[in-house]
């Protein structure tokens, strides 16, 4: 199987999906990984968050031993004012490369704005005319973004996935982005993402899991 993770921000992928992706490559599959957006200098970004973060990147596509990486270099937190059907345009393409038969992206009611315009944006390329080959579209859950918006709408897992074997190499993973991790009560701390794990655990039965939303499958 082909997998493709979305990711709006580097880190995104690790914290919502960061063991099952280990898991799915274990277990033969190929897994890409698509990150929408990116430091860049003429937006402002000194040259060594550049290079750091160009750092992180390599570190982790080395991580996890993506079958594939790509990233539109969007500007962060400004996805709201750009024309979506260049996004859209920029992922179909993606899609047309990978042929992904499974798409994990971030939760439609995530805090961030990019979130929900990576979502609906991805959505819109996946239609089932557009890309038949797409079966399991699922979001993931994000620490620091999903449920953070306090909003009627929530993010209702219906797919859990044990990460009992996986999950001491997720946190290996996420302490690459050193930059983006903090002791808590910050939300991306270790120490939740763990104990997030914990709780979806408990969901399934499982020592440790992480949890998804279904929002399409065919069989």
């Amino acid at each position: 199987m082909r997998i493709l993770v979305v990711s709006p921000h580097p880190d995104d992928e690790t914290l919502g999906a960061g063991g099952t992706l280990l898991k799915l490559k274990k277990q033969g599959n190929e897994i890409y990984w698509l990150n929408i957006t990116d430091m860049k200098a003429e937006d402002g970004w000194s040259m060594d968050k550049i290079r750091h973060r160009q750092e992180q990147i390599k570190k982790i596509k080395d991580f996890f031993s993506f079958d594939g990486f790509y990233n539109l270099s969007f500007t962060p937190a400004t996805l709201k004012s750009v024309d979506e059907g260049k996004i859209i345009g920029a992922i179909r393409k993606v899609y047309e490369e990978v042929k992904p038969e499974w798409i994990i992206l971030p939760g439609a009611y995530d805090a961030h704005s990019d979130h929900h315009v990576v979502y609906n944006c991805c959505m819109a390329a996946a239609k089932t005319f557009r890309a038949s080959y797409i079966k399991r579209i699922t979001a993931m859950e994000i620490v620091s973004e999903t449920d953070f918006g306090f909003q009627n709408e929530k993010f209702v897992p219906n797919l859990f996935i044990d990460i009992t074997e996986e999950l001491e190499r997720k946190i290996e993973a996420m302490k690459i982005y050193d930059t983006e991790i903090a002791e808590v009560p910050f939300p991306r701390s270790l120490e939740n993402i763990r104990s997030l794990a914990v709780n979806r655990g408990a969901y399934c039965t499982s020592r440790y899991a992480e949890a998804f939303c279904i929002i399409k499958q065919i069989e």
